[in-house]
């Protein structure tokens, strides 16, 4: 609340630009569309939107004039709005029903906004486009928003989020002023989960990676804070055991490849956490059996196994057999644990 307030309240010189990132899962998207609220309220209180005037009126009904989200038609949809509506001054493509919403921000979404840049604010007041997330920009799109941001419009003010910078194009990031949000320490956000009845919180914050909202999601998402497959390929390993790949692969070829190589990755900073002497950041429900494994384990193997394993990240969206490539990873995790 005082991050916002600090940096609400110096609207003279407010940049025109701005890239709200930090972890995945903090609330930096609640937070750029309450700071949207705020640039757009008639009367804001100590930098705060009022929720009393008629802009808050508009806005909390989503029709507010001056306001723009820029999304992928996927992520519109999840938000249960119409998956052509981030470019709504656009002529739908012949047989656009009939395709996957796209997961991308095109660049006809960029272009169609040229109109709403060129109409007056309503009020005089401030107009605000906002961008999330920013990674989902590709090329085309995001040399398309550069130009925009190399002359911005007058009155308007961007609000990029995005989890890490290093994933847009650098020029892109040249041309904001960088907002970093930090991580709610613990106490914190353990006091706000369990206010949204999550329990076990620590379990789900630990497995969130200290992330709350993204805890509250897993938490929601019905499955377990440490994935029984896991727990499965962990058993075996700390008793000096081979794991059966073969059922787990097939386990985790429902699951989309992301998801368990995340899950895996976590797996490794565990691991070599335990190799130190200090305690799981992850899965403390598999404390016990990621120390067994963690002594007997040859930490340069098991290092060199992580970075493997973040270059297979590349490949979670292409279109492989997801038994197959769960199999050969598994192999290689397995391999690197064992003595």
């Amino acid at each position: 609340m005082e991050t916002a307030r600090a940096w609400l309240g110096n609207r003279d010189r407010f940049a025109h630009a701005w890239l709200v990132h930090g972890l995945a899962g903090i609330g930096k998207l609640d937070f750029a569309v309450a700071a949207a609220a705020s640039l757009l309220c008639e009367t804001p209180e100590n930098g705060l939107a009022c929720g009393r005037c008629a802009a808050c009126g508009w806005f909390a009904s989503g029709n507010h004039p001056d306001l723009r989200r820029i999304r992928p038609e996927a992520v519109a949809v999840q938000e249960g709005a119409d998956a052509a509506e981030p470019a709504e001054d656009a002529e739908p493509a012949a047989g656009a029903a009939k395709r996957a919403p796209s997961k991308e921000i095109r660049i006809d979404q960029i272009r169609s906004l040229e109109s709403w840049f060129n109409t007056a604010t309503h009020r005089g007041g401030w107009r605000v486009a906002l961008l999330y997330p920013a990674h989902a920009l590709n090329v085309v799109s995001s040399n398309a928003l550069l130009k925009v941001l190399e002359e911005p419009p007058p009155h308007t003010v961007f609000l990029l989020v995005a989890d890490a910078p290093d994933r847009l194009l650098p020029t892109l990031v040249s041309r904001c002023r960088r907002l970093p949000l930090p991580a709610p320490d613990p106490e914190t956000a353990l006091r706000w989960l369990r206010e949204q009845n999550v329990e076990p919180a620590r379990e789900w914050l630990a497995a969130a990676g200290g992330a709350p909202l993204a805890a509250l999601r897993l938490a929601q998402s019905g499955e377990a804070a440490c994935p029984p497959w896991l727990a499965q390929l962990v058993g075996p390993l700390a008793n000096g055991q081979a794991p059966d790949v073969g059922t787990l692969a097939e386990a985790l070829e429902k699951v989309a490849a992301s998801e368990w190589i995340d899950a895996l990755q976590r797996l490794y900073t565990d691991l070599m956490l335990a190799g130190a002497g200090a305690p799981p950041r992850y899965f403390p429900a598999l404390a016990g059996g990621v120390a067994q494994v963690a002594a007997r384990m040859n930490p340069a193997r098991v290092a060199e196994s992580a970075r493997w394993l973040t270059r297979q990240r590349a490949l979670a969206t292409h279109p492989l057999n997801a038994k197959l490539f769960a199999h050969a990873t598994l192999q290689r995790v397995v391999l690197s644990c064992q003595a």
